[in-house]
């Protein structure tokens, strides 16, 4: 059996830069991984099938719709395998969920495929998966299958690693609504504004990063706090937890997070607003520097 984490993605900027003529918005999106995330068994079998459990197993679909067994399609019929997911993340939230899941699929399938097919095969599978394919399971895909904090442009496919992260912490709370994605950019007041800066700056603790993103955007808050005002209420309560450094929606929404400079300090802010809300979803944990910190596994409690 391998194991895979499919780790929240949040977006710590989100500008709408333009949007195509099919229909496809233009993004400049700082994009980043943390320590809180569902869990992907996978052992190989003669069938593929997927196995639900956890918090949120039942807020998904455990059929062909599921993004799993979509990813894994891609991989048939070289490769099937039995999945079991926990599902730990609320989906439809902003953090990636689903396509974390996917991508989660396709990377524990290419490490069964290094130990159990010959080498040619294996390598043309990955080969395989180039960037439209990836692109097919949703814009976000490239990004979180590459899982490594980046400057996500384009409608998801360019992207650009980002270095070293200063030790952060975050706090991911959602209100328990689903603010559909289509909608939000929908009402956006407008379509055509300004990226990030063309050089990113070099931030040497996590201070220095919240006061710089404090002069970027998430384009899509308005427009999704005017649909489910309660987001405002998540932001306000994260915003007034001590040594809250920043406190912004993530994605479309309607998953808010705040950053800290210790875990200590973002633990006490979990805590707090788990006992003073208990019907939001809350957790805590590190904010990823690079792919190998990554490669740690570490799953934050979660409530």
């Amino acid at each position: 059996m391998a194991t895979e984490y499919a780790y929240a993605k949040v977006n710590l900027t989100l500008h709408v830069t333009g949007q195509r003529s099919d229909g496809y918005h233009l993004l400049d999106s700082l994009v980043v991984f943390c320590g809180i995330a569902d869990v992907l068994h996978a052992t190989p079998a003669q069938v593929t099938s997927l196995v639900l459990q956890g918090p949120f197993a039942k807020d998904i679909p455990a059929d062909c719709d599921n993004l799993v067994l979509k990813a894994a399609r891609l991989l048939q019929p070289g490769l099937t395998a039995t999945f079991t997911l926990t599902k730990n993340l609320p989906p439809a939230s902003g953090i990636g969920g689903g396509t974390a899941d996917a991508a989660a699929a396709l990377r524990v399938l290419l490490r069964l495929a290094r130990e159990t097919l010959p080498i040619a095969t294996a390598e043309a599978l990955a080969a395989g998966l180039d960037r439209d394919t990836l692109l097919s399971l949703g814009a976000d895909m490239p990004v979180c299958f590459a899982a490594h904090p980046a400057r996500m442009r384009g409608i998801g496919e360019r992207l650009d690693w980002l270095p070293a992260l200063p030790e952060t912490h975050i706090v991911l709370v959602n209100p328990r609504v689903e603010v559909p994605t289509p909608l939000v950019f929908k009402a956006l007041a407008s379509k055509e504004n300004p990226p990030m800066p063309a050089s990113l700056p070099d931030w040497p603790d996590a201070a220095a990063l919240a006061a710089w993103l404090t002069s970027q955007r998430n384009d899509l808050q308005p427009a999704a706090i005017a649909h489910a005002p309660v987001i405002g209420q998540v932001l306000a309560a994260l915003a007034a937890q001590p040594d809250a450094l920043i406190a912004r929606m993530s994605g479309s929404g309607a998953t808010c997070f705040a950053l800290f400079s210790t875990a200590a300090a973002a633990e006490t802010a979990h805590a707090a607003i788990a006992s003073a809300q208990p019907g939001w979803w809350c957790a805590a944990g590190p904010v990823y520097s690079d792919r190998a910190d990554m490669a740690q596994g570490i799953v934050a409690a979660q409530s």
